[in-house]
């Protein structure tokens, strides 16, 4: 009997690791649609345009200097008396940043976002009420696997924090107390790069957009 215990045992684990497998490799559901070269670009576009007038908008702030006597500035991100100044960031603009800075607007399979990180063949970034998911492409042992991960950004001291919620290889859920330990431990060692413009306040997603808010 207790061999045969042993033998169901063993080959429940040998299934259960098989379905482990499957679903690591196996393609999720994606969080965002890719998009089209030339929508890339205008996406890329408006997203400077936007980062360029809250700069005006934050320096016009700075020096004191009433909406109407800074034509140059778009109303839109002008700060009022009682506000700061803001700028909305949805995720196509987001999307079309990130392929950009990673193949020049092409995805390629050799790109990469740093010497020391993973190859990133593919990426798909999407905002939902308060949470960001962001879905990268890359190579684990040999095989080509979809990660896919979720959270809350955020603002301290001024830099960019990230507090993930859930946490994907695959297909396949990987609970977030096993990873945020390493993840933070990287995002620390990449403090430098995490630094927000010297005219950011406070950074957040709320209403799926991505949120800045000037000093």
């Amino acid at each position: 009997m207790n061999l045969k215990l042993d033998r169901i045992i063993s080959i429940a684990t040998l299934l259960a690791s098989l379905v482990a497998i499957v679903l690591v490799l196996k393609k999720p559901a994606p969080v965002a649609q890719p998009q089209a070269s030339g929508a890339i670009a205008q996406h890329a576009q408006s997203f400077d345009q936007k980062m360029s007038d809250f700069q005006l908008a934050t320096q016009a702030q700075g020096a004191n200097s009433p909406a109407a006597a800074s034509p140059e500035v778009p109303s839109r991100t002008l700060p009022s008396t009682d506000s700061k100044p803001e700028v909305h960031i949805n995720s196509d603009e987001i999307s079309a940043v990130l392929a950009q800075s990673l193949g020049g607007g092409e995805l390629k399979p050799d790109a990469n976002i740093g010497a020391s990180a993973p190859a990133i063949k593919d990426q798909q970034v999407s905002f939902d009420g308060d949470l960001v998911h962001g879905q990268f492409l890359t190579e684990i042992a040999g095989k080509d696997v979809w990660v896919t991960v979720s959270g809350h950004l955020g603002e301290k001291d001024g830099y960019a924090t990230f507090e993930p919620t859930e946490f994907k290889v695959g297909d396949l859920s990987v609970p977030v107390s096993l990873v945020n330990p390493t993840l933070q431990k990287k995002l620390a060692e990449q403090r430098d790069r995490l630094k927000l413009p010297d005219n950011v306040g406070s950074m957040k997603v709320e209403n799926g957009e991505l949120v800045m808010q000037g000093k």
